[in-house]
């Protein structure tokens, strides 16, 4: 049994170093709700060092409110400012001789395409249009998971054990209390349960079916080191292996 353990960087929360070697793929910032190109270019180096997997972290456009106030903009936006942020991460990559495995949407514009099928889909366009070997982060059982592999990505289901869930399969709003898990001891029995058993509880007690091959912890939860120490230690004790998922070598794209 495996599992892949990903992480949202570049973003500007200090603790990247830290982070870097406990994780096995990294979501890499491009601009448009936090990094700059200094920075994308310093954490596309700094996973290379530690052999992590790289993908892009597209967002809306939205600095002040780091990539997580909804925003209406039409499909055809998405997909050009889609195209923009991971075109820039790639050229990064390409640079520093770091192959790019995959895209995973940031914040409110993840949230919004796990349920809008013309904004799954504008996205999954840009990415395809980039490099279709590359492949899509979604929500596990999401829409957009579904449109991914209908358009021919290839689609890693996520889960996320330092966040809370709604009895549909969805996040808890980060307004809402309890929504982010600051706990260590519960994150890993979270991360365990879901790799495991293939479920998670919900904020109201329910059992909901949650197939995932990546799990996250974001890099801006307070106290995130801890957080994926214990989830590390917890899943090794259970014999789970952890490793990246696109793990072959290849020449940088």
């Amino acid at each position: 049994m495996t599992i892949d353990l990903n992480c949202d960087m570049g973003e500007g929360a200090g603790n990247d170093s830290d982070l870097m070697p406990l994780v096995t793929s990294a979501n890499i910032a491009c601009g448009f709700h936090a990094s700059d190109p200094a920075t994308m270019r310093c954490t596309v180096r700094l996973a290379r060092e530690h052999g992590v997997a790289v993908g892009a972290h597209p967002s809306y456009r939205d600095r002040e409110g780091a990539g997580r106030r909804p925003l209406r903009l039409a499909p055809e936006q998405v997909r050009d400012e889609v195209t923009y942020q991971v075109g820039a991460l790639l050229a990064f990559c390409r640079a520093e001789g770091v192959r790019l495995t995959h895209v995973k949407p940031h914040g409110a514009l993840y949230n919004a395409a796990a349920t809008d099928a013309a904004l799954a889909g504008a996205i999954c366009e840009a990415v395809r249009a980039i490099d279709p070997s590359l492949a899509m982060i979604c929500l596990a059982g999401s829409r957009m998971a579904s449109i991914a592999r209908q358009v021919g990505l290839a689609c890693l289901e996520e889960a996320f054990a330092d966040r809370a869930y709604t009895s549909a399969g969805q996040l808890v709003p980060r307004a809402a209390p309890g929504a982010v898990i600051h706990d260590p001891e519960k994150a890993a029995q979270r991360a365990v349960m879901i790799t495991r058993d293939r479920r998670v509880i919900s904020v109201d007690g329910s059992v909901i079916p949650l197939a995932a091959q990546t799990l996250c912890v974001h890099g801006d939860t307070p106290g995130c080191v801890p957080l994926l120490l214990a989830i590390r230690a917890g899943l090794e004790a259970e014999g789970i292996a952890i490793r990246p998922f696109a793990a072959e070598s290849g020449p940088p794209r």
